[in-house]
């Protein structure tokens, strides 16, 4: 009996981030390879994880905070920092490596098609691997200081977590899809990633850019990764002050209800851009590779 005929499809295309969803053991595969790949020979091996973060904490509180005594007029500084830190970590790790995914796996993308998606995407997961024990360290410093949240500040937290994975998925294709044929892509990444720590409110806190930009605070706002520290902020921050600490600090106005399905919209228009680009850019790796 003759079996149907399936519709033919064109080697090399695919239905983009769809298809990672279809192949989920080689993401799983990717992301073990990655971890196992970037701790090889390594003596504290997943303890880096902890360790640039510490002293990236260090660094800022003893520069901002003592030095220049921004924790006298903001409560729990060490808390709001560490917050800040843990979550711009994530995106510029998930960012970095994204961009480099594509070229860094170039033996594997000329051997056979797979995918391309599930590169970036693949990052991303690890990168989330080493957010979570930083995560459990801001928690267990949280609930020394009195920390009690309430369930919606929990779920907050993975709503910006999931905004700032989007956000980085997004932008991990578009440049991970660039730096294949523009080299220097990379660079331009490098410095948006120097640039991120000091554009979002982990460092200092939001009022001081409102007083700045006035009316054009709004365009600080829409930036995901601002919505994202702020959440992350009211979630693990604020609940460790006192009513009257509380009162002096306030998170900004219409923070859930205005800008954080705004932030979504500007990820989700990054996503969309990225993986037009990319898609339309990945026909030729295995040839610019």
């Amino acid at each position: 009996m003759a079996q149907p005929v399936s519709e033919l499809v064109q080697p090399g295309r695919g239905r983009g981030i769809v298809d990672v969803y279809k192949h989920k053991f080689l993401l799983q595969l990717l992301v073990r390879k990655e971890i196992k790949i970037r701790y090889r020979g390594s003596v504290l091996g997943l303890l880096w994880s902890y360790v640039k973060p510490l002293m990236q904490f260090l660094i800022y509180f003893v520069a901002l905070g003592v030095f220049l005594d921004m924790q006298k007029g903001t409560p729990n500084y060490a808390i709001y920092l560490f917050a800040g830190i843990v979550l711009v970590n994530f995106f510029t790790e998930s960012l970095g490596n994204a961009t480099r995914s594509i070229v860094d796996n170039r033996d594997l993308i000329r051997k056979i098609y797979l995918p391309r998606e599930l590169f970036p995407v693949s990052t991303v997961w690890v990168s989330a691997a080493h957010l979570l024990p930083q995560v459990v360290v801001l928690v267990g410093a949280c609930l020394l200081t009195g920390w009690s949240p309430s369930i919606w500040q929990l779920l907050a937290v993975i709503g910006a977590f999931f905004l700032t994975a989007l956000l980085s998925i997004g932008l991990g294709l578009l440049f991970g899809a660039a730096n294949v044929y523009f080299r220097d892509s990379e660079n331009i990444v490098d410095m948006i990633l120097m640039i991120v720590t000091w554009a979002s409110p982990v460092l200092y806190v939001w009022p001081m850019v409102q007083r700045v930009m006035g009316p054009w605070f709004f365009l600080y706002q829409l930036n995901p990764v601002t919505v994202a520290v702020e959440i992350f902020h009211w979630a693990f921050w604020s609940p460790t002050l006192s009513p009257a600490q509380a009162g002096t600090i306030s998170m900004p106005p219409d923070l859930l209800t205005v800008w954080f399905p705004s932030a979504f919209g500007v990820a989700a228009l990054v996503l969309v851009i990225g993986q037009l680009v990319f898609m339309k850019l990945s026909v030729h790796f295995a040839q610019e590779l």
